[in-house]
């Protein structure tokens, strides 16, 4: 069933697992991701839209497309969470349409002002019942990313600055910034874990890793145990349907059907979100 991911991100945290956040944008996405989600046993899972893909479709539509997959199994647990949004009438209109978390993106801002901004958002957000992502520090751009920009430069979150963050603002669950990038590493991933143990450490609530495309599992595993319970993955999801349609076309003697071709990126995005499924509950 829908729901707000606080609960789950919380039983994450205890006990020392990760909950995989997949971006969608299209019925075929959400299909792919919830239909993953069936076949792992219905572990706990984010469907997240990005407010950057608006121009795909509506909140409205996003949350119809949800609901009316999920009524297939009423045992889900499934969270739509509303993506990288500093809008704060967006981040309302999401409230309304019926998401059950939703992120405000103050990082790019001075301490202080992200820090009133989500507080704000909080005080609305809770008041209906559904959760907050905030996120602190921010991410440089790798390859194929589209969520960050090619100016955004890597800091990191200093632990002080999150432990005072989070009481003031009673944000949820808080965004780190340790090494990862939106998108695809261009070499090898250089995660810091010395500082999200040092970050989880003055935090005490559930972390967030962006850019979880592409790490190794080793690394995984070692964030996993250093706090991070929500894991996002967007860009890999994009690259391997992508990779996959042109295959198919550059392959076939006509062109396949479109109602063809969506039922095999509902495929591909379930693979790959299987694939994390299966081991972001291993931390050994």
């Amino acid at each position: 069933m829908l729901t707000n991911f606080k609960e789950m991100l919380w039983d994450a945290y205890k006990g020392h697992y990760a909950v995989g956040s997949f971006n969608a944008y299209s019925y075929d996405t959400f299909k792919g991701i919830i239909e993953a989600n069936r076949k792992a046993g219905n572990r706990p899972t984010i469907a997240a839209f990005g407010a950057k893909y608006l121009s795909n479709m509506s909140l409205d539509d996003a949350f119809a497309m949800v609901e009316s997959i999920g009524k297939s199994a009423p045992d889900m647990q499934i969270c739509l969470h509303l993506d990288h949004c500093k809008d704060f009438d967006i981040i309302c209109q999401a409230i309304r349409a019926g998401f059950g978390s939703v992120m405000y993106d103050g990082s790019a801002l001075p301490f202080e002002e992200n820090l009133k901004n989500t507080a704000r958002v909080c005080e609305i957000a809770h008041a209906c019942g559904v959760s907050v992502e905030a996120e602190l520090g921010s991410l440089a751009a790798g390859q194929y990313s589209h969520e960050g920009e090619a100016t955004d430069e890597e800091i990191y979150t200093d632990p002080e600055k999150a432990a005072e963050f989070i009481a003031s603002t009673g944000v949820d669950a808080l965004a780190v910034s340790v090494g990862t990038v939106h998108g695809l590493y261009k070499g090898t991933p250089k995660v810091r874990v010395d500082i999200l143990q040092k970050i989880n450490e003055a935090a005490k609530i559930p972390l967030v890793l962006h850019g979880g495309s592409g790490i190794p599992e080793d690394i995984i595993s070692s964030c996993i145990k250093n706090g991070i319970t929500k894991i996002n993955v967007n860009t890999e999801i994009s690259v391997f349907a992508g990779n996959k349609l042109k295959e198919r076309l550059m392959a076939a003697d006509k062109i396949p059907h479109l109602s063809v071709l969506a039922l095999d990126q509902q495929k591909d995005v379930e693979e790959v979100v299987s694939k994390y499924i299966s081991f972001f509950g291993a931390t050994d």
